[in-house]
């Protein structure tokens, strides 16, 4: 496949890398080159097969308009966008471009996404109470991150309760230090014990691997999907 890596950043560098040794040809395209997307003209856009985003959430959604417009596939995994997921979905609808997003592309934390549902939802009538802990490197943008958001939307799902109306049912902390790539935990307290479900990534690799599988899978799929919908069939 002919891959275009938006982002020239930790991440993206890396899915350049891995990308490379599946034997995939590779375009990394670097911020400075691509203000306001200058760079995704049509021309340029048709010598590639799919498009892996991993920008900052001031440039993706300028990326997504370009890409999605020009019916191009595309993989995004930046977060700090998803107030405009309905004009973006809506888009790749419009002119036919498969789109797969998600706050996390590791498969560690996908499953920690399905233990936190199972926890709360056993949990739930026995009185206790639940909140969020998440640590980040220090130059993370968002905060809370976007796999803590999904993560407290799990969890007001499994309680019954809708996201946009009981958020403050599930409070978030967010920590920003050194190089940490990421933690994050959810907390369960009664009112004798505390359960704590926690993830811990060690480096960017998971994260990035998960993403370039996804560009895999969406090769020979269309619509638009949640990496939480496929992730079974990556």
């Amino acid at each position: 496949m002919r891959i275009l890596v938006l982002g020239s950043g930790k991440t993206g560098k890396l899915v350049a890398e891995l990308a490379a040794e599946r034997n995939h040809t590779v375009r990394v395209l670097a911020a400075a080159e691509n203000a306001n997307a200058k760079a995704l003209t049509p021309a340029f856009l048709k010598e590639f097969d799919v498009a892996i985003d991993f920008t900052t959430p001031e440039a993706v959604v300028g990326n997504m308009r370009a890409c999605l417009s020009h019916g191009l596939r595309m993989v995004v995994g930046t977060t700090g966008w998803y107030d405009h997921l309905p004009e973006l979905r809506a888009l790749a609808q419009k002119h036919g471009s498969p789109l797969l997003y998600g706050t996390n592309f590791s498969i560690g934390m996908q499953m920690m996404l399905r233990l936190a549902r199972e926890m709360t939802s056993a949990l739930k009538d026995a009185g206790y109470s639940f909140s969020i802990s998440e640590t980040h490197h220090i130059s993370k943008l968002d905060a809370p991150s976007g796999t803590s958001l999904t993560l407290r939307d799990v969890v007001l799902r499994a309680v019954g309760g809708h996201p946009t109306s009981m958020n403050n049912l599930v409070p978030i902390a967010s920590h920003r230090t050194g190089d940490v790539e990421g933690v994050h935990a959810l907390i369960a307290t009664g009112a004798n014990d505390r359960l704590i479900l926690t993830h811990e990534s060690k480096s960017r690799r998971p994260f990035a691997e998960g993403a370039v599988r996804a560009a895999e899978w969406l090769a020979t799929h269309t619509g638009v999907h949640d990496i939480q919908d496929v992730l079974s069939e990556l």
